[in-house]
């Protein structure tokens, strides 16, 4: 009973939204409930300094979500070389952190903060489509946008009561995350992405190579992150913990965060896989993704620059769904995420792994939801 239930509510937000559907029984196979994407790319949406022809013309700049009335801050990444991963002697040190290695990254902006339920909201819950229905101009970007697939309803709020404005959005798996880097890069034209791992830790580290960003003392994290001693049990507004050196804040702590790669505690050992520039371990399986820079769930150890950590299946054990959802991890209130817009153009193959499933369960799955089911 319950996943028919499941399955009539389906129906019924898609109906909802504005969707020519068949009824539920009547045999005849529904339309989808998003409209066909327009040929080519969305114009970008005209902001000062975001257009650069090099890393020397790279400068920070506000990213605006048409139709959302939200922004977000871009850092200028120069790209070069770094160690990746931690020394044998460093404290608290995973097993999977070794061997530490060089590593060469390309030019890339990265978000100063997490993304936040005010970005993620208009995603999430289809705010952008509520306030055009209310008599809103849409944007030239919104026909691809609108093609987009969008997470299902959360049978509970996803934000378990923690906060929402200036809070970091949570509990998405990192499909949805890396979906909404696609609805991103689709309504400002664009294109955003999650980081690699490599990026992830090199602007993290932020030119250092000591344990965390600010030095090896783990005492004195308190005023660079929110973690398990410090965070009064639950994440905390963005922003408001000293930056590290490149001006990034809550690298260390408040939420960890979803990177592109899958989690294999052998592929710094992989020689020949760490060698290239811009390494990235492409996932082929639905578990473990990466998550990196620990939580305010966390102990300090978790929070050093180098430290690793997969996701799991029991990251939904409280999803009461048939199947589960691709969209929520209902037991990781400690995940997040941030962008990052690398300044060289990805070819089309690039742009299908950054965004779309890495497995066919979650792509027939996505397939059936396009079309209102489960």
């Amino acid at each position: 009973m319950a996943r028919r239930t499941a399955r009539l509510g389906a129906w019924a937000f898609a109906a909802a939204a504005g969707a020519a559907q068949e009824p539920p029984g009547s045999g005849a196979p529904p339309p989808s409930i998003y409209p066909p994407s327009p040929p080519g790319r969305p114009p970008p949406v005209e902001i000062a300094d975001a257009a650069a022809a090099s890393a020397e013309e790279m400068k920070p700049y506000r990213e605006l979500i048409p139709g959302c009335d939200v922004g977000f801050d871009l850092v200028p990444i120069a790209g070069g070389s770094f160690v990746m991963g931690s020394p044998e002697t460093e404290a608290g040190r995973g097993d999977d952190e070794g061997p530490a290695h060089a590593v060469e990254v390309s030019p890339f902006w990265i978000g100063r903060h997490e993304v936040t339920w005010d970005e993620y909201h208009p995603f999430m819950q289809k705010l952008d489509l509520a306030v055009r229905a209310r008599g809103a101009a849409a944007a030239a970007q919104d026909a691809w946008a609108d093609a987009v697939s969008r997470p299902t309803p959360p049978y509970v709020p996803m934000d378990f009561g923690y906060g929402i404005h200036g809070h970091p959005a949570l509990c998405m798996t990192q499909f949805a995350a890396r979906h909404y880097t696609k609805w991103l890069s689709m309504k400002t034209g664009r294109r955003y992405r999650l980081p690699t791992e490599a990026e992830w830790e090199y602007a993290c580290r932020a030119g250092t190579s000591t344990a965390y960003s600010f030095g090896e003392d783990p005492e004195a994290l308190g005023e660079h992150a929110w973690h398990f001693g410090n965070s009064d049990g639950r994440p905390q507004p963005v922003g408001r913990k000293k930056p590290n050196p490149w001006g990034l804040f809550d690298m260390h702590g408040n939420v960890a965060e979803w990177v592109l790669d899958q989690h294999d505690s052998k592929f710094y050992a992989a020689g020949a896989a760490v060698a290239a520039r811009d390494p990235v371990n492409w996932p082929t399986r639905e578990y473990p993704h990466g998550v990196r820079g620990g939580s305010w769930d966390d102990d300090p150890e978790r929070l050093r620059s180098a430290a690793r950590r997969g996701s799991a299946k029991g990251w939904k054990v409280q999803d009461p769904q048939l199947p589960k959802s691709i969209w929520y991890f209902t037991d990781a209130k400690f995940v997040g995420f941030r962008v990052v817009r690398p300044l060289r153009e990805p070819t089309p193959e690039e742009l299908a792994r950054w965004w779309e499933p890495d497995v066919a369960s979650i792509a027939e799955i996505l397939e059936r939801q396009r079309t209102g089911g489960r």
